[in-house]
């Protein structure tokens, strides 16, 4: 099994702005006054193309499908949440919060893997729990550690807890589950995604210890990093506002590793902890600020790992 991939499926935004249905608890979207549609739209995309080009540019396998002016899809560059690729072969296909996220899941965006010479042996599909509403969104909710088959979940709105064990039961993994909190107004809310505040990579995770306010379950996720052989890289709430917590590790050219992450998640880091990295990997950063404020999402949002065999 491998924790890292070359392949990356990113989908390049037609109407991307901020969407009000995922607004509701997702506390890290902003409206950018004074900016007219056409323009945010416009800088998400110029965002989009350059992350792009330097991703190809350590030899990372992008690919990108365009989003269609069929469906009102102002969130379709956050392909992780709605489908994973896997190694044997099955993909998942995911249950979505807001409904106009839940047009973003799309036959096409298979059969075009599919053309590329990856083969889909299966499809696990959890999305009829929308009906439910009960939510897993993705690898946004499910923090996979590949090779020690664990997976992490901060249960949230749209992370249910009986769905996160039926996909470990489906696909074999050992559920780690907790809850993370950030601080609204004067309150503790849960974080919408775990990947907002997580981030797993081959030997070493970036997590914000802070988040997690139960101790019992703080030292819980800690024991299965420790276990594992994890060097944690501990990030604070401030950080975690400035997506140093959406992170993915990816392979390059000759397999040379990579964290990518935002040019605001870099910015946020201090020496000690990019030396950590480090010592594990290079850094490949971003500018996203449109792409941040608009969709509260980030680098390793835009990115789902293509893990699927090749003919």
């Amino acid at each position: 099994m491998q924790q890292t991939t070359n392949t990356i499926l990113m989908v390049r935004p037609v109407n991307f702005r901020m969407n009000e249905q995922t607004a509701v608890n997702n506390y890290y979207q902003k409206v950018l006054d004074g900016l007219l549609p056409e323009t945010v739209n416009t800088k998400a995309q110029q965002e989009f193309d350059a992350y792009v080009d330097k991703l190809r540019g350590i030899g990372v396998n992008v690919v990108v499908v365009n989003d269609t002016e069929e469906f009102d899809t102002p969130d379709s560059v956050f392909p992780n949440n709605w489908i994973s690729f896997h190694e044997n072969g099955t993909v998942g296909l995911y249950p979505m919060y807001a409904e106009n996220r839940r047009l973003e899941r799309r036959e096409d965006v298979l059969e075009q893997l599919e053309a590329d010479g990856y083969i889909i042996n299966h499809v696990l599909d959890y999305t009829s729990a929308e009906e439910e509403d009960v939510f897993l969104e993705g690898t946004g909710s499910l923090l996979l550690d590949r090779v020690n088959r664990k997976a992490y979940c901060a249960l949230s709105p749209r992370a249910d807890e009986s769905l996160f064990i039926e996909f470990c039961e489906d696909f074999d993994y050992f559920p780690v589950i907790f809850t993370a909190n950030q601080t609204v107004g004067d309150e503790r809310k849960a974080i919408y995604h775990t990947n907002v505040m997580m981030c797993l990579a081959e030997n070493f995770a970036v997590i914000c210890l802070d988040s997690i306010d139960d101790k019992k379950e703080r030292k819980n996720v800690i024991k299965h990093l420790k276990e594992d052989g994890k060097e944690i890289v501990d990030i604070t709430e401030a950080q975690v506002n400035n997506f140093a917590g959406n992170m993915l590790q990816v392979k390059g050219t000759n397999d040379k590793r990579y964290l990518i992450m935002s040019q605001a998640a870099y910015d946020s880091l201090t020496a000690k902890q990019i030396s950590q990295i480090e010592k594990h990997c290079d850094i490949l950063s971003s500018s996203l600020d449109t792409i941040e404020a608009c969709g509260g999402g980030s680098a390793r949002c835009m990115m789902a790992e293509v893990f699927l065999p090749k003919a």
